[in-house]
């Protein structure tokens, strides 16, 4: 797994809407890269509508959130669609980019973990082992410490 301090791998995937989305396009951006396992599962949709819910709170201070999965593009737009989703969910479906995070289970999916990439492009903060509806909270506590 990269670690903190590192420089955050670069890549791009495709969004739910169809869009290439490479992350070095958001550099002097804080990005923050959420990895969940599954859509439609009851962990990750309570996330991601917490994501969803605080969407305001982290455009506020500038900060581009990505949610990526290994599901594919297809399930992504649909979840997105079910959950009114605003922000952009990415799919792993090759599951290069979660290989390279360090975040790919042996169950072909990521794990539930959080990349803070700073502005510079360095992996701010790695935050891991967190309950689906408190991890978008704890994310923003983080953020603003380091945003203001």
């Amino acid at each position: 797994m990269v670690a903190e301090g590192e420089d955050a791998p670069d890549f791009e995937l495709q969004s739910h809407d169809g869009e290439a989305i490479r992350l070095s396009n958001y550099r002097g951006k804080w990005v923050v890269l959420y990895f969940f396992p599954k859509a439609f599962t009851s962990g990750c949709t309570r996330e991601t509508q917490e994501f969803a819910r605080l969407r305001n709170e982290f455009e506020i201070r500038g900060v581009t959130v990505f949610g990526i999965s290994t599901d594919t593009v297809d399930t992504q737009k649909k979840f997105a669609e079910k959950y009114g989703v605003k922000f952009k969910l990415l799919s792993d479906h090759g599951k290069d980019v979660s290989r390279r995070y360090g975040v790919l289970r042996p169950t072909g999916t990521a794990e539930r973990v959080t990349f803070i990439i700073s502005p510079e492009g360095k992996i701010a903060k790695i935050i891991r082992n967190v309950k689906p509806e408190e991890h978008p909270v704890r994310v923003l506590e983080y953020l603003n410490q380091v945003t203001k």
